[in-house]
């Protein structure tokens, strides 16, 4: 039993058009009904408008997670609007969780093996002024071209603090870390 979406706070606002009550329920019953459990909703608003027997349906999700998930459909019927509109958020809700199931697949020799190192007591008790870093994890990465707002997917959908990639906008590399108070950061180094 699906609970995730029940008691929702739905806004339904009309632009150039009065709400009645059958289009109210009509959008909360669809919203409701949203059977996706990744992303979570906390927050959903409908706009709905008629401009010249164009009737569009416009529908917001604010997700756990920071995303935002909008929509926009105009066809001549409003009933019909809003299910292409939710059909879209449906589609692009499974797009995100089958970004976050791809990245938390497991990967062929996800077991690391780290080398032993035996000491015996006399190395242990010899007092050693200047202690040498030793480099515990290595790790390949892949550089992608990415936007920033793509970047900071890829970071709220990894465990990683950070991603580096390869700006699309100005082909500058450039790393997306989490900051303390929540916020994002970027760095774009100057390469000279």
């Amino acid at each position: 039993m699906q609970t995730q979406n029940v008691n929702l706070p739905i806004t339904v606002t009309g632009r150039h058009v009065s709400i009645t009550e059958p289009i109210r329920d009509y959008a909360h019953k669809k919203i409701e009904g949203l059977h996706l459990d990744y992303p979570k909703i906390i927050e959903a608003r409908v706009i709905l408008d008629v401009q010249n027997y164009r009737h569009i349906a416009e529908i917001i999700l604010f997700c756990a997670n920071h995303i935002h998930i909008e929509a926009k459909t105009e066809t001549d019927n409003m009933y019909a609007s809003i299910d292409e509109t939710i059909s879209k958020i449906a589609r692009r809700m499974r797009k995100y969780k089958t970004r976050l199931l791809k990245s938390h697949r497991p990967r062929e020799g996800a077991i690391r093996h780290l080398e032993e190192h035996v000491y015996t007591p006399a190395a242990m008790e010899a007092e050693h002024e200047e202690i040498e870093p030793v480099i515990v994890h290595k790790e390949n990465y892949r550089i992608r071209p990415l936007f920033t707002d793509e970047a900071i997917m890829d970071l709220e959908l990894s465990e990683r603090s950070f991603v580096v990639f390869k700006n699309a906008k100005n082909e500058r590399l450039s790393i997306v870390f989490r900051r303390s108070d929540g916020d994002y950061g970027i760095i774009e180094p100057n390469v000279e």
